[in-house]
């Protein structure tokens, strides 16, 4: 959390960095992101092996997936966090502390009764059940994310995002093998009742959690309004409904599924357009804007007529952003532009499984290096830039993440000249899982440093939304532009240029893929040759934007903190 008055900090020993690991705090964080992964899993991916086993078709099955959406716009009700007492629960454990109890209890509940449930005679009944664990496992996130950022200083937090990342996915590991097992054995009933015992590891974590520092709940006065009390309740409901209105299009354009708004207007017709590989990211980004400007509407206040539900709404959402814009007047717009862009470039590379299979590689040489080897990569790389952010600071760290990220991207271009090598592709998956973990823990360390107290959640939640948004757009074409440039390499060009790279391929490399394609194979090996180094070019300018944030945002506050110590009292 950002804190102006404090002297810069002196650069900590590895020891010292690696001693904090040991501590509480961090082992209670560890319980926590396990407490986030699991019923995230259970949710998105585990309960569809479940409804498949009963039964039930692949569209019903995709419609679960929605359960999730409100994980797109949970920036929307997390001022409600920030602003919001627990009865009871506040005083006993505190402010963040008495939202993670009750978050807990919703989702054990919900486990509990999906566990009850038959899907095949009571779908609805676990449709409904799964949202609303769904909408408590985002709000989790939200408290989880604010207790994290309060109970540590800056200079922690790298190796708090350190913890949280590896309990989340040890979670997201036990969650997608141990409840299969289980339902093997014993039904699906029986598993999913002992993933609700599991959910204990993070009420047990919530309790040994030291509280964070004092929650300031920023007062919105509106004694002052005169309003009936009827009128109120009116008003209430309509803006509630047009917020609504807005967050279903913002989840359908960040999550690029349109099934539920689907079913409000415009059909499957809607749907399938969303869909679309060639113009689907229009809508989707038209979707986003759409429902930012609705929420805008929803919260405006009635021109002349002051409502307490248009004073509180414009305050609770806007005093967030305002109070961010003003304290990092001159260098907000650059700050939120380095978080737009700067995991696009690993975004984008979500078409790696058909990559490998073009390649001529088997499901058992991917799975045993991308889920074993990867997933150990990954949770070293999130450990390594733990160290990083500790030992070098978050600007730094930064930097260097932005860097590892387009430079392992090129190893993939390396693994399409390598052809059919297990060699290769063990080291292009470990190098870029690395540098994701580093990257990755130094963008959260990095956007928890930019929050300030009394809104931390709301801040943090709208950073988290924000930087996911343009990566998620411009993957939806990844698999146009490999494509597009295997045709342009087979009619010779700039990209053609790149088949002479590949006249030694393995026969079961690319060859398939080209075929279906009406392309050579080393055509198709330059299409997506010419498509990582795309991706490693949209690299550069995360790394320009985190030099200059890197330079003009420390100078911007040094400035600001001597123009407010110079000012007269």
């Amino acid at each position: 959390m950002t804190d102006e008055a404090k002297p810069a900090p002196q650069k900590k020993t590895l020891l010292q960095t690696l001693a904090f690991f040991g501590e509480r705090r961090s082992l209670v964080m560890l319980g926590l992101g396990f407490a986030s992964g699991l019923p995230f899993m259970l949710i998105f991916d585990t309960l569809s092996l479940w409804l498949r086993d009963a039964g039930l078709s692949l569209a019903v099955i995709g419609f679960f997936s929605l359960a999730t959406l409100s994980f797109s716009f949970k920036f929307l009700w997390a001022p409600l966090i920030d602003r919001t007492k627990v009865p009871i629960l506040h005083g006993l454990f505190g402010h963040r502390r008495a939202w993670m109890l009750v978050c807990q209890a919703v989702i054990i509940l919900g486990l509990l009764g999906i566990s009850g449930v038959n899907p095949a005679a009571n779908l609805p009944v676990m449709a409904a059940i799964a949202v609303i664990v769904g909408f408590a496992t985002a709000t989790q996130d939200i408290v989880i994310d604010a207790w994290r950022i309060e109970v540590v200083d800056t200079e922690r937090q790298g190796q708090m995002a350190v913890a949280v990342q590896w309990g989340y996915r040890g979670a997201m590991i036990m969650a997608g093998a141990v409840p299969l097992i289980l339902a093997e054995r014993f039904g699906w009933n029986i598993s999913y009742l002992a993933m609700a015992g599991a959910m204990v590891v993070g009420v047990i974590a919530t309790l040994s959690a030291p509280r964070e520092a004092a929650h300031t709940i920023r007062p919105i006065h509106t004694d002052d309004v005169n309003q009936p009390k009827a009128l109120e309740i009116l008003e209430w409901l309509a803006r509630l409904a047009i917020l609504v209105i807005g967050a279903l299009l913002i989840g359908s354009g960040l999550s690029g599924d349109a099934s539920l708004l689907s079913k409000f207007v415009g059909g499957d017709a809607l749907a399938d357009a969303w869909k679309d590989k060639q113009n689907g990211i229009w809508l989707q980004l038209l979707g986003v804007m759409a429902g930012m400007a609705v929420v805008i509407i929803a919260a405006w206040p009635i021109p002349k007529v002051k409502t307490k539900p248009g004073v509180y709404l414009s305050t609770a959402l806007y005093s967030p952003l305002k109070e961010f814009l003003t304290r990092f007047s001159g260098v907000a717009g650059l700050i939120l532009a380095a978080i737009c862009v700067y995991r696009v470039s690993d975004f984008v590379l979500n078409i790696m499984n058909p990559f490998y299979r073009d390649m001529g590689f088997t499901l058992t040489e991917i799975a045993e290096i991308r889920k074993v080897f990867g997933i150990i990569a990954s949770m070293a790389g999130v450990f390594l830039g733990g160290v990083i952010v500790a030992r070098f600071g978050l600007m730094r760290a930064l930097i260097i993440g932005a860097f590892a990220q387009p430079l392992s991207n090129l190893m993939f271009a390396l693994l399409a000249m390598s052809g059919h090598n297990t060699g290769m592709l063990f080291a292009s998956i470990c190098i870029d899982n690395i540098a994701g973990g580093v990257a990755g823990t130094a963008l959260i360390a990095y956007m928890s440093s930019l929050t300030t107290a009394g809104f931390t959640a709301t801040q943090y939640a709208l950073f988290s939304s924000l930087y996911a948004l343009p990566g998620k757009l411009i993957a939806s074409q990844s698999g146009r532009i490999v494509e597009a440039s295997a045709q342009a390499a087979e009619h010779g060009g700039p990209i053609g240029a790149l088949k002479g790279l590949f006249t030694r391929l393995p026969p079961e490399s690319f060859t398939a893929a080209g075929a279906k394609l009406g392309v050579s194979a080393p055509a198709m090996a330059a299409g997506y040759t010419a498509f990582f180094i795309y991706t490693a070019l949209i690299g550069v300018l995360a790394i320009a934007l985190s030099f200059l944030v890197a330079v003009r945002q420390p100078a911007h506050m040094a400035a600001k903190a001597e123009t407010e110590t110079e000012a007269p009292a």
